[in-house]
Formats: C-alpha cells, structure tokens, sequence
C-alpha cells in the first residue's frame, strides 16, 4: 500500500504536485486563515486527487474544526476526518489527534503535561499508522533562534508514541522539520509542505507500507 503524505499546506493546496499513491494523509493545516469557504474548497480538490482515499485531521490554523465543528465535518465529503478518533483500512489502523502545546493560542492548543497526555492516552491500541498535526519531542521538532536550534515536539506524545509502537508516524506543524527518520521500528514523518517561508515547495513524502 502506498501512502503519500502531506501536511501544512495552508489552502496552497492547488499549487503542489501530487503523486499518485493509494492512500492521500493530510497532517494539518490544511487552511490558511481556518475558514469553511477554504475547507470546501479543499475538499472539491481532495475529490480530484486520483488516490482512493484521503485521511485528513486538523491543525492549529483550522479553526472552523473547533469552532463550527459540525459545519466542517458536514463539509468533508471527499476525505475521512479523524479527531481523536481511528479508522481501519486494507488491514490497518489509522489514529487522528489534533492537539499541539498552548503556541499564541491558535486552535486545538493544550497545556503541556497532564492535559495533554490525557489526549495521547485515548490513543487506540495496535494503531499502525499514528496521524498527529504536532511532532513527538526531539524528533524532527527543530526551530532556528538567534543562537541556536530549539526542539518544541511534545515529551508526552514521545512517550505514547514509544509505548505503542507505531509502523508510521505522520506530523508536521514544525516547516523547518520537513523530513523522515526511523527509529526502532517505527519511520517518523515530518510531511510539511510549507518550508519556514510559507511556500509549499517540499515535495509530498512517499512510504510503501
């Protein structure tokens, strides 16, 4: 099975090219300002996507997902929305979550610590392919500063992440992560296609599963 990844595409959606693949998974921010106007707008485009289904979770810049919830869920008729929430494909399991740490208050932010591994407990067992918006700590979580490089993935999602054991993980949220590594037996996805500029010029991130 072919997966192709993608994520923080920030309704520049029309401008990447697309491989074909079997399964499209869009990692969050889909949206630009979080509008239902831009969300049906990505869903037409899901529907001329070639792949025989699409998995989509929301992001930080998706407001309409927490604040007209079922208004956006009614929209998505191309692509299977998860939200803290599996679906079970050709013998897998794909998990859903949203939730990133408190960042200037966007959408689908938690507190740090208990609240937010609160959310990753909800996590299904025998998961196989893990979607969320934000990356697990220290892997693929790196911002520039002005003296260095910062890791700002979430310490409790790396411990889940560790305990279930994942064949995939899938994120972005983090431009300047783009990128893929493996360790142990799970293969880490920072699928974003925006680069830190906000141009979606990384290309989609193809795993044969």
């Amino acid at each position: 099975m072919r997966l192709v990844c993608i994520s923080d595409t920030h309704s520049m959606h029309r401008q990447i090219q697309v491989p074909e693949g079997d399964i499209l998974i869009h990692a969050g921010d889909c949206l630009g300002v979080g509008t239902l106007e831009e969300l049906e707008d990505l869903d037409s485009w899901f529907a001329e996507q070639p792949h025989r289904h699409k998995i989509l979770i929301a992001g930080n810049h998706d407001w309409c997902f927490q604040d007209e919830p079922q208004d956006a869920r009614a929209l998505v008729q191309n692509a299977h929305y998860l939200q803290d929430s599996s679906f079970e494909l050709e013998g897998l399991t794909f998990w859903g979550s949203p939730w990133t740490p408190v960042f200037f208050n966007w959408a689908f932010n938690l507190e740090r610590g208990e609240r937010m591994a609160e959310r990753w407990a909800q996590i299904a067992a025998g998961t196989d392919v893990l979607i969320t918006h934000g990356p697990p700590a220290g892997i693929l979580d790196a911002v520039p500063t002005a003296t260095g490089f910062l890791n700002v993935g979430c310490e409790d999602l790396t411990r889940a992440v560790e305990t279930l054991a994942p064949k995939l993980h899938i994120f972005g949220h983090i431009h300047e992560g783009y990128g893929q590594q493996q360790i142990g037996q799970c293969r880490y996805i920072n699928a974003s296609t925006c680069t830190g500029c906000f141009q979606p010029l990384n290309p989609p991130i193809v795993i044969d599963l």
